[in-house]
């Protein structure tokens, strides 16, 4: 029975880069479950699994923008040093806590004397990735 918009599934996959590094594998961390076509992930990988069956193996390649969208130059923000963590260094992940509570990745482009120069864009905006997934379940 293939896979329509609105069925509760759950998939294996493993994403690389177009060098080969791996960014993540649901080794790591369990089967993905999910609604297709619901939006809860990136579109290309949420289009990919619409028609696929149980068992049923395919391998995608998205562009930046079936993915995370280009890198957006207008994200990268100077904010002033204060209240950032003593151990922060230029190229560190750090998770910057927004007006709803709710905390974004961002990563430390550059320090000065009394600022910090920092990319709110998604680690993998601007970037190709290839997928392998595998339908383990539809519910």
């Amino acid at each position: 029975m293939p896979i329509k918009k609105g069925d509760k599934i759950k998939v294996d996959y493993k994403g690389t880069l177009e060098d080969g590094t791996v960014f993540d594998d649901s080794v790591n961390h369990g089967s993905l479950e999910f609604i297709a076509g619901s939006g809860q992930l990136i579109k290309g990988f949420d289009d990919a699994v619409i028609g696929m069956a149980v068992g049923q193996e395919k391998a995608i390649k998205l562009s930046p923008s079936e993915a995370y969208g280009d890198h957006n130059p207008e994200l990268i923000r100077k904010m002033p040093k204060q209240g950032l963590p003593s151990e922060a260094k230029e190229g560190m992940i750090i998770g910057v806590g927004l007006a709803n509570g709710a905390q974004i990745p961002a990563k430390i482009m550059k320090i000065g004397d009394d600022y910090v120069e920092i990319d709110f864009n998604p680690p993998l905006a601007g970037k190709t990735l290839n997928f392998k997934i595998k339908i383990v379940s539809i519910n």
